[in-house]
C-alpha cells in the first residue's frame, strides 16, 4: 500500500473505504478484549468460511436451475498468483532489519548514558509509562491508539491555525522550562552539535 492511498484512508477521503477499515479493526480489536486470539481467529475464518460456502451453493443451485454452464464462481480469485515474491520479501526484511538495528543501537546509547540529557528523558518517559500501563491494559491503548489515529488527522486538518497556535505556545514554554532546569544543573547543558 503506497503512502497517498494511507493518506487517503486516515483523512476519510473515499468514506467508505475507511469507514469499513476502521469499522474491521476496531471491531477486531474489541473482540479481543472478550475472547482469545485463538478463538478471534477462528470465528473470523468460520465467518468467512460460510459466507463462501453458502455463495457457492447457492451459484450452484442457480446454475442448476436455469441450466448454465458459468462454472466455478470464485474462478478468477482462484487463478490470481498470490505468492510472494523473494524481491519483495529481502526488500522489508531488510527494512525491518535496518530499523532493528537502529532501535537497538539507540537503546544501548540511552541505557549506557552516552548523553545525559536524553537518558534523563528516556527514563521520565518510562517513569510516565508506569503510570499509563497501571491505567490501561496493551488491548485498550491500541483501541485508543487506532481512534486516535482515524480521528486526530481530520481535526487537525478542520483545525489547523488554532492547533498550531496552541502547540508553539507550548512548545515555547517547555523549551523555556527545560533551558532553565539545565542552567541550573550541573552537567546538563547540552553540547553544541
Amino acid at each position: 500500500m503506497d503512502a497517498k492511498r494511507v493518506v487517503d484512508l486516515l483523512y476519510w477521503r473515499d468514506v467508505k473505504t475507511t469507514g469499513v477499515v476502521f469499522g474491521a479493526a476496531l471491531l477486531l480489536l474489541l473482540s479481543l478484549t472478550v475472547c482469545s486470539i485463538v478463538s478471534v481467529c477462528s470465528y473470523i475464518g468460520l465467518a468467512l468460511l460460510s459466507v463462501t460456502i453458502c455463495f457457492r451453493i447457492y451459484k450452484g443451485i442457480l446454475q442448476a436451475i436455469q441450466k448454465s454452464d458459468e462454472g466455478h464462481p470464485f474462478k478468477q480469485y482462484l487463478d490470481q498468483e498470490v505468492a510472494l515474491s523473494e524481491d519483495m520479501v529481502h526488500k522489508y526484511s531488510d527494512m525491518v532489519l535496518a530499523k532493528l538495528n537502529k532501535t537497538v543501537g539507540e537503546l544501548r546509547r540511552l541505557f549506557l548514558v552516552e548523553d545525559l540529557v536524553d537518558s534523563i528523558k528516556f527514563a521520565v518517559l518510562m517513569w510516565i509509562l508506569t503510570y499509563v500501563g497501571a491505567l490501561f491494559n496493551g488491548l485498550t491503548i491500541l483501541i485508543l491508539a487506532l481512534v486516535g489515529v482515524f480521528s486526530c488527522p481530520i481535526i487537525y486538518e478542520k483545525h489547523q491555525a488554532q492547533i498550531d497556535h496552541y502547540l508553539a505556545l507550548v512548545n515555547n514554554q517547555i523549551k523555556d522550562v527545560v533551558g532553565k532546569i539545565q542552567a541550573k544543573v550541573p552537567g546538563m547543558k547540552r553540547k553544541a552539535e
